[in-house]
């Protein structure tokens, strides 16, 4: 009599659990999200992209230490303080460890939870319930001691497209920290270089001034001799008020710049005037390679910081998507239950439960079709970003490329100026020792050699300032290579957006 009765209840278990599943994979089939995709597309760029020009030379450019070909040791130790006390800097780190914390909770989803858990309630137990006299209508503790389990199946790969989106998050924060690190750099080697000009045109300045003293000395001993009008002092006195205000204002740009790279450094203005004055060298000039191919711009920190945008939101696209299909947990618990305090941990008062819970979405009023759609807007916003932040890269290059073939073309001929200033000075100096001109053309030649010299100077300044400039456009030496691997390839996401995962959008991108 037993064994038929098993098999009876045996076939009715089954019978019920494939009506279950039956109704399951109907339910199942009503769950669509079909006509919600990405209105936005990737912009690619390869090795057969092209490239821009540049101006001989080879090898990988620019270099991580390219600070020292610039600006030599003192440039290199001022970004360096710069990056250990620069509070944007620690607020890229914080942000860095509170990604990592959210990968860490995320990572958790993935593994069982158990929690243990102690409820003891005093209450007056109901006539009409299930508790049977003579407990019925007294007062008593009703307790349960247990150990609670529950184990989320991840059929749908939501797990594993959370951890994606955190990843990406996580390298979006590292590559923000190195795009505030190089432009801290950028700014610390611009500002230097401007107090490298200020100091040299002082001193240009300075010795301008020394000349138009002794000019002004003969002017008014050649006045008193009756050879000038006074006319000639006058205009002597004029460009004198000149190149003193010159001088005023150099020094003040140079007390300005000081405090601008104690501000970058995180100190304060008393440490600004610490700051040594640089010696410029145009020595400092730094070649370029013959050719600069536009995959250079993948080295961008904040493009690569782009792309991971895009990883993350790719992500979060197919955990909304797995909000669409069942939801299935495992739950368990093991323990002590008992009416009365004293009678939880006797033996009989054992409990022990284990079975799946299910959860599958029937009808959300639209909320998660609605939910998706954000998802996928969010996506194509960071695609918008991207292609705008590569589109904005390319002419940063582009114009940084044409500026220093410009300042290269304007500093040949400056040099040419200069040179042609030199000669007319010599032949002054010759005239006068000859005797047949006074020292006033010496002078008046000395102080155009001085001023072609400033020139030269501002053009040579500019040049300089649009390498550091494109080294900054190429992402200042960081190896965008080890950094970017996107996440999705190694978590083989069978989900996508427009049939196209995104391991394959990032791929075929920079």
């Amino acid at each position: 009599m037993n064994k038929p009765t098993f098999n009876i209840r045996t076939a009715s278990k089954l019978m019920r659990a494939l009506a279950a599943a039956s109704a399951f994979s109907l339910l199942s089939a009503c769950v669509s999200y079909q006509g919600i995709q990405s209105q936005v597309q990737l912009k690619t760029l390869n090795a057969d992209s092209g490239a821009f020009p540049g101006q001989g030379g080879s090898g990988n450019w620019p270099d991580s230490q390219w600070a020292s070909s610039i600006g030599g040791a003192d440039l290199q130790k001022l970004i360096d303080q710069a990056l250990q006390n620069n509070p944007s800097l620690q607020v890229a780190a914080a942000r860095l460890q509170a990604a990592k914390a959210i990968t860490a909770s995320v990572g958790a989803n993935e593994l069982p939870s158990v929690n243990a858990s102690f409820d003891s309630t005093y209450q007056r137990f109901t006539e009409k319930g299930l508790i049977p006299p003579p407990l019925a209508g007294t007062y008593n503790t009703n307790n349960q001691l247990a150990l609670n389990a529950s184990y989320e199946f991840d059929f749908w790969g939501k797990h594993s497209a959370e951890m994606r989106a955190a990843l990406s998050q996580e390298k979006v924060a590292e590559a923000e920290g190195q795009s505030v690190r190089l432009m801290l750099g950028n700014a610390i080697a611009r500002s230097w270089l401007q107090l490298a000009r200020q100091s040299a045109q002082l001193e240009l300045s300075k010795q301008q001034l020394a000349i138009r003293e002794k000019f002004d000395q003969l002017t008014q001993q050649r006045v008193k001799a009756g050879l000038e009008t006074k006319t000639e002092t006058q205009q002597s006195l004029i460009q004198l008020s000149g190149l003193k205000n010159d001088i005023a204002q150099w020094q003040e740009a140079i007390a300005l710049t000081r405090n601008q790279i104690a501000a970058l450094q995180g100190l304060g203005p008393e440490q600004g005037r610490a700051i040594p004055l640089p010696q410029f060298r145009q020595a400092a000039d730094t070649a370029l390679p013959g050719s600069l191919p536009l995959e250079l711009l993948g080295r961008r920190p904040d493009i690569v910081a782009a792309r991971w945008r895009v990883e993350a939101s790719q992500g979060e696209v197919d955990v909304a998507k797995t909000q669409f299909y069942p939801n299935i947990n495992l739950v368990g618990f093991a323990g002590l239950s008992s009416l009365g305090l004293s009678n939880l941990l006797q033996s009989g008062s054992s409990i022990i439960g284990v079975g799946p819970a299910i959860r599958l979405p029937i009808f959300e009023g639209g909320r998660l079709r609605a939910q998706l759609k954000g998802k996928v807007a969010s996506y194509d916003v960071a695609v918008a970003t991207y292609n705008q932040s590569l589109t904005d890269a390319l002419h940063e290059v582009a114009d940084q490329v044409q500026i220093l073939q410009a300042s290269q073309a304007q500093a040949t001929e400056q040099k040419a100026a200069e040179q042609a200033a030199r000669v007319s000075l010599q032949l002054a100096q010759q005239r006068q020792k000859a005797g047949t001109a006074n020292m006033l053309p010496v002078l008046a030649a000395e102080s155009a050699v001085l001023s072609q010299q400033k020139l030269l100077l501002d053009i040579a300044i500019r040049h300089t300032e649009s390498q550091i400039n494109l080294i900054k456009a190429l992402g200042g030496g960081y190896d965008s290579k080890t950094s970017f691997a996107p996440a999705a390839s190694q978590a083989n996401s069978n989900t996508n957006i427009n049939n196209t995962t995104a391991a394959s959008t990032s791929e075929a991108a920079l």
